[in-house]
């Protein structure tokens, strides 16, 4: 029996207000798009209380039911992929958007490590999985363009008659809860003090781990590489209080809150990683930064300057290079094209050079050899990848965790969408860190690429320190 309940709503909320009747709730999730870029920032999503999480650490997946673990296996994506093929939507009863149910969550850019066979220099985290996925049956889906609110209930992980009965029940529970109306909280008033907020590099070692990357550049064993420094702090601020703050600092297309009982995620990514829509796959590499600022004759001067920059331009054709060649392997011949090659768009603070890489998925192969064939992203780690990935490893001085990793979800009914982990925070009790960086090439000035990622880090930084 192929079952299904929803309800539609007309909505005129904001879609926090909304989400806070979830947030404290086990495995809260929200997937926010609080600002239209290039029409991507139709839909937000959210939902808690997954009846299947699938996490992976250390060689091994682990499968819990109720805050408890069932199952112990090995292998990461492919345990991941195992229980996306047992829950699948079909049929008509369901209304045509692209997230009703499924599977949301994270790879770390750690997950990497395994998945090409890199040797590690720096110790992993120790709380956080190389992804981790929460399965949702139920799941709020708020289309802005429609003023429209559905609240959909697959009815999963039961069959037959108890999945009907399931779905009308979970749909029932996640209405009350929306009716309820939880109310908006004043942001918390904790703040941190920028004196107190410290990095792992200071400016002079910063400059010489870039003069590293370019020495690798120049001897043939890359042609770019992406390289970050992490920021630490520490605060009581609540998660949600933090999230709200940053979303407000920097509205972007795909935001995101992930809240587990030991970790959260709180992510500000203005850049898309994947996108499937159940044919066509797409990908929006970013290369090219500048700020952004309220002087308009200012602004028109930076942003042509980011325009002409043929530094940036160079930058990025390799990157798109390279996801056409990612792209070429799971996707049907002939198929992959440049969509978009360079275009500006303007975000708080910032203008981003992007452009757009599209193919069709090939018949053969899913969602998980589509993942596997692009993680992590060619925008966050250079060029070639693998060895970009070996001289990223040398010259960090910590292992990213979930930073240019990905977030997003795998849809019950074959859609797939993931952000990039850029401009987020991973936040550990009251443990902040974050990391900021950027593309070096042979023409990089190390001066110029350490303030670059300062601007990168401008809107964290302020979601932190509250410009004090």
């Amino acid at each position: 029996m192929n079952y299904s309940a929803y309800k539609i709503f007309k909505n005129k909320a904001p879609v926090q207000e909304l989400f806070s009747a979830f947030k404290d709730d086990a495995l809260p999730f929200l997937l926010e798009s609080s600002q239209d870029v290039s029409g991507m920032g139709r839909y937000s999503f959210f939902g808690s209380e997954p009846f299947l999480t699938v996490s992976y650490k250390d060689g091994f997946s682990y499968i819990e039911r109720n805050g408890k673990i069932v199952e112990k296996k090995q292998h990461g994506l492919s345990v991941l992929r195992e229980h996306l093929d047992a829950y699948r939507l079909s049929g008509h009863n369901k209304p045509c958007l692209p997230f009703l149910s499924g599977a949301v969550g994270f790879f770390a850019y750690d997950l990497g490590f395994s998945l090409e066979k890199i040797a590690r220099v720096n110790s992993p985290d120790i709380l956080v999985p190389d992804l981790k996925f929460g399965f949702y049956d139920v799941v709020v889906c708020v289309d802005h363009k429609e003023g429209r609110l559905t609240v959909f209930s697959s009815g999963f992980p039961e069959t037959g008659s108890l999945r009907v009965k399931r779905a009308e029940a979970r749909l029932a529970e996640a209405c009350g809860k929306l009716k309820a109306g939880a109310l908006m909280l004043e942001p918390a008033r904790e703040r941190v003090k920028k004196r107190d907020l410290s990095s792992n590099f200071s400016r002079q070692e910063y400059l010489a781990a870039i003069r590293k990357a370019k020495d690798h550049i120049a001897a043939g064993d890359i042609y770019q590489v992406n390289l970050s420094q992490r920021f630490k702090a520490r605060s009581d601020i609540d998660d949600w209080s933090l999230y709200r703050r940053l979303s407000k600092n920097f509205p972007v297309s795909f935001s995101g809150f992930f809240a587990d009982k030991d970790f959260s995620i709180i992510s500000a990514s203005p850049e898309r990683f994947l996108k499937f829509d159940g044919s066509r796959v797409f990908t929006r590499p970013m290369k090219g930064t500048r700020s952004r600022t309220e002087d308009a004759a200012l602004n028109k001067r930076l942003k042509k300057e980011l325009q002409l920059s043929e530094k940036e331009k160079a930058e990025l054709l390799m990157i798109v290079d390279l996801e056409r060649n990612d792209l070429g392997r799971v996707c049907e011949y002939g198929s992959v094209r440049v969509s978009k090659l360079r275009q500006i768009e303007a975000y708080k603070g910032v203008f981003q050079a992007t452009a757009e890489v599209d193919g069709t998925l090939h018949k053969g192969k899913d969602r998980i050899d589509l993942v596997r064939a692009c993680f992590p992203g060619g925008s966050v780690t250079g060029c070639p990848k693998i060895r970009s990935m070996e001289i990223i490893e040398e010259l960090e001085r910590s292992a990213r965790s979930v930073y240019t990793g990905a977030f997003g979800y795998f849809s019950f009914h074959n859609t797939l969408e993931l952000n990039i982990l850029i401009r987020s925070f991973l936040k550990k009790k009251d443990e902040i860190l974050f990391n900021v960086g950027g593309g070096i090439v042979a023409d990089s000035r190390p001066a110029d690429e350490y303030e670059e990622t300062l601007v990168k880090g401008r809107a964290l930084m302020e979601a932190l320190t509250d410009g004090r």
